[in-house]
């Protein structure tokens, strides 16, 4: 598995080579897992049905039992991903800030995530 590196504001990194890339292990699937939860439904023109649910199934009155499982379903769905250990997650409305941990045993190893996830 290969994924392109982000810098600290997102974007891709360029210039470096295969040095711009995580090849075959654990920080390839992290990222892969941060870049499918940031893109919404309908958001990428090449597969307008690809995306996490924010607008269906997180946001608005909700429940923590249905943006669990949008979240859960969306990780299990990732290349190279095999299973969940742990999985908390905050909500906070009036902030409008999703804050998730979780433990991911992926082909490669396990690794800790924890990503914030805002919105306007």
């Amino acid at each position: 598995m290969r994924y392109r590196k982000q810098d600290e504001n997102g974007d891709y990194t360029f210039g470096n080579g295969l040095n711009d890339f995580y090849i075959d292990n654990v920080d390839a699937v992290a990222q892969a897992i941060d870049t499918r939860l940031k893109l919404w439904m309908g958001e990428w023109f090449g597969d307008v049905t690809d995306g996490t649910g924010w607008s269906q199934a997180i946001l608005g009155k909700n429940s923590k039992n249905l943006y669990e499982l949008t979240l859960r379903q969306r990780v299990l769905e990732t290349q190279g991903v095999i299973g969940i250990q742990s999985f908390q997650s905050q909500l906070e409305p009036d902030t409008r800030k999703l804050t998730v941990n979780m433990i991911v045993d992926t082909i490669y190893g396990q690794t800790d995530l924890t990503g914030a996830y805002e919105w306007n």
